[in-house]
C-alpha cells in the first residue's frame, strides 16, 4: 500500500483533486437523466379511440341538432372500469339512445364495440409528445414499453460487468472517454429513428456504455484520493448523482417534447469527451499492471498541478521501484474474474457485496453519509441502514390499505405511507453512497475494476428480474414485499457477520495487502507533515514486529508491510 506514500508526496490532496472532482461533475449530473428519462419520455397520456364524431368535422357537420363534444363522446365511446371514457375501445355505431335520459330499454354495454382500428387521441396538455404516444404504445401494445425498459437494464447489466474487464485491461481514463462518446453518439442517434424497436436498440448501446461512466469515473476518484478525503470525495460524487435527479424533473418540466428532451441531455456528452481528456490515468493501476514509467509521468503531473514542483526531483523511478516493489511482484500475471472466489479473502467479500447490490434498489438522500462513515464506520453505516430500508418496506406493506380504517394518531394512512417510502428511499440513497466508499476498500488494485463490475451486473439483475416478481402480486400479493425487505435484511445480518471494517486503512494494491489488513488491528492514517523548524520528528504507531526502517530523503519514514505516521514536533 505504498502508493499513499507516493501521493503524499505528490501534493496529497489539492488542485488537482478539485479540478478532477469539477471535470466529472458534469457526466455525474447527466448520468441519472439517461437512466430516469423514459420517466418523462415514455410517459402514458390520457387516450381514446379517434371517432369521426368527435375528430372528423365533415362527419360531425352532417349530425342534425346542437349537440357538444361531451354528447358525441357519449354517443361514440363506451365507459372505462372508472366511468371514464374507455382508453381502448368504442362503438361501432354511434349510440343515439344513450343521450335519451329516460331511454332505459337498451343497455349500452349490448351494445358492439371494438378496438382502435383508426389509432388513438392524447392528451397533450402535459407532454406534446412522447414516444408511446408517436408509436401508440398503448392498449395491446402496452407491453412493449417493458419490453424495452428491460433491454436497456440488460444494457447496463451487460456493460457493468465487460466494462469492468476492459478498464482493468486498458485503463480507466480510454474507457469512460470511450463512453461519453458512445452515449452521445447512441442518444442523438434515438431523436432520428422511425421505428421502436431500433429505439430500443441505441437505448441498448446507450445503457452499455453509462454503465462504464459510472464505474470508471467513481474508480478514478478513488484511485487519485487520499485515505482521509475518500469517504467526503465519494459523498460529493454521490451529491451530484442527486442533483442529475432534481435537474432532470426541471429539465422535462420546460422541454415537453420527447426528442427535444432527448437532445439536451445528451449533446452535453460531446464536450465532455472533450473535456475529460485532460485527466490522468490512473498512477496506481499503471504500477501495478506493470507501466512504472507512465504512472511516474502521472504523478509528476499531478505534484505539478497541487503545487509541489519539487516533487518532480525527489519522486524518482527508483523511489518508485523500490516503494511499490513488493506491490508489483505480488501483482504479476493476469486476473480473471475467477479470482473473486477462488481466493478465500475476496470469495465472502464478492457474495456478501453481491448480496448488499442485489437489494439496494433506490438512490438518493447522500450529504450525510460522509458524516455517518467517520463516526460509525464503513460496516455499521451500512448494516445499520440495509436493516432500515428492509424495515421500512415492510412497515409501508403493512400499513391498512382502506381509507375507513383510522387510528386516532394517524387518521391519514396515505401520508404514514408516504411517509415509509421516503424514509426507504433515503436508506438506499446512504447504502448506495456508502457502497461506492466501501466497496472499493475491499479489493486490490489488480482486481477492483473486475470486481467493480461483477458486482454492478449482479445489482443491475434485480432490476432486470423486478418486472417478473410484480408479475405475482395478484396471485401472491406478499411476496413482492417479503422479498424487498427480506434481502436488504438479510444482508445486513450477513455483514456484520463477515465483512471487515476498512475505515483508516489505504486502498489495498494486491492480495497480500489484504491478508496483512486482516492480521493486524487498524492503523488510522496520519497526514505526512514536516516540522516547521526543518526538523523532522517521527511518531512509531505500529506495534507490529520490528523490522528495518529507512529514513527517506523526503523525510518519510517507510518499513516492509508496516506504516508509520510522521507528524510535527510541537
Amino acid at each position: 500500500m505504498a502508493f499513499a506514500e507516493l501521493l503524499d508526496r505528490a501534493g496529497g490532496v489539492g488542485l488537482f483533486q478539485a479540478l478532477q472532482v469539477f471535470t466529472l461533475f458534469l457526466p455525474s449530473v447527466l448520468v441519472p437523466s439517461h437512466m430516469l428519462i423514459e420517466n418523462f419520455s415514455a410517459a402514458v397520456p390520457s387516450h381514446r379511440c379517434w371517432v369521426p364524431l368527435l375528430d372528423n368535422s365533415t362527419a360531425q357537420a352532417g349530425v342534425p341538432g346542437a349537440l357538444g363534444p361531451k354528447d358525441f363522446l357519449t354517443v361514440s365511446i363506451p365507459p372505462g372500469p372508472n366511468n371514464e371514457p374507455h382508453r381502448c375501445r368504442r362503438f361501432r355505431q354511434p349510440q343515439w339512445q344513450l343521450l335519451d335520459p329516460n331511454g332505459t330499454a337498451t343497455n349500452w354495454s349490448e351494445a358492439a364495440t371494438e378496438p382502435c382500428v383508426d389509432g388513438w387521441v392524447y392528451d397533450r396538455s402535459t407532454f406534446t409528445s412522447t414516444f408511446v404516444s408517436e408509436w401508440d404504445l398503448v392498449c395491446d401494445h402496452k407491453g412493449l414499453k417493458p419490453i424495452g425498459q428491460s433491454l436497456y437494464m440488460t444494457g447496463l447489466l451487460i456493460g457493468s460487468f465487460s466494462w469492468g474487464l476492459l478498464s482493468n485491461r486498458f485503463g480507466r481514463k480510454w474507457i469512460l472517454n470511450l463512453c461519453c462518446l458512445q452515449v452521445a453518439l447512441a442518444n442523438i442517434g434515438m431523436i432520428f429513428v422511425s421505428h421502436f424497436f431500433i429505439y430500443c436498440g441505441l437505448r441498448v448501446l446507450s445503457a452499455f456504455a453509462i454503465s462504464g461512466i459510472i464505474m470508471t469515473s467513481g474508480m478514478l476518484l478513488v484511485e487519485w484520493t487520499t485515505t482521509r478525503r475518500r469517504a467526503v470525495t465519494m459523498t460529493i460524487l454521490g451529491c451530484f448523482y442527486g442533483l442529475g435527479q432534481m435537474a432532470l424533473g426541471a429539465l422535462a418540466f420546460t422541454l415537453r417534447d420527447w426528442r427535444t428532451l432527448q437532445v439536451a441531455v445528451s449533446t452535453p456528452f460531446f464536450a465532455i469527451f472533450l473535456i475529460c481528456w485532460w485527466l490522468p490515468e490512473s498512477a496506481r493501476w499503471l504500477i501495478i499492471t506493470g507501466k512504472p514509467e507512465q504512472g511516474l509521468q502521472e504523478l509528476h503531473k499531478v505534484a505539478k498541478i497541487n503545487g509541489h514542483k519539487e516533487a518532480t526531483k525527489s519522486l524518482t523511478i527508483e523511489v518508485l521501484m523500490s516503494s511499490m516493489e513488493e506491490e508489483m511482484t505480488s501483482a504479476k500475471g493476469r486476473r480473471s474474474v475467477l479470482e473473486l472466489f477462488l481466493v478465500p479473502t475476496l470469495r465472502w467479500r464478492t457474495c456478501i457485496m453481491s448480496l448488499v447490490l442485489f437489494g439496494a434498489v433506490d438512490l438518493l438522500a447522500r450529504s450525510i453519509t460522509a458524516f455517518l462513515l467517520s463516526f460509525l464506520g464503513r460496516r455499521t453505516t451500512l448494516a445499520s441502514f440495509q436493516a432500515m430500508a428492509g424495515l421500512s418496506i415492510l412497515a409501508n406493506k403493512l400499513v391498512p390499505q382502506d381509507p375507513t380504517v383510522t387510528l386516532f394518531l394517524c387518521p391519514d394512512w396515505q401520508t404514514l405511507r408516504t411517509v415509509f417510502a421516503v424514509l426507504g428511499k433515503g436508506c438506499f440513497g446512504i447504502i448506495f453512497s456508502c457502497v461506492s466508499v466501501y466497496k472499493p476498500e475491499l479489493y486490490p488494485t489488480s482486481l477492483r475494476m473486475t470486481a467493480d463490475g461483477f458486482l454492478q451486473s449482479v445489482g443491475r439483475l434485480g432490476t432486470v428480474i423486478d418486472p417478473l416478481i410484480r408479475m405475482t402480486q395478484q396471485s401472491l400479493p406478499l411476496l413482492v414485499p417479503v422479498v424487498y425487505s427480506a434481502l436488504p435484511i438479510t444482508s445486513c445480518l450477513v455483514l456484520l457477520l463477515f465483512l471487515p471494517e476498512t475505515q483508516g486503512f489505504p486502498l489495498p494494491d494486491t492480495i497480500q495487502d489484504l491478508e496483512n489488513q486482516n492480521s493486524r488491528p487498524r492503523q488510522m492514517n496520519r497526514p505526512f507533515l514536516s516540522d516547521p523548524l526543518g526538523r523532522d520528528h517521527a511518531i512509531l504507531t505500529s506495534s507490529l514486529e520490528g523490522t528495518e526502517v529507512r529514513k527517506r530523503s523526503s523525510g518519510l519514514f517507510h518499513g516492509r508491510n508496516h506504516h508509520y505516521a510522521l507528524l510535527p514536533h510541537l
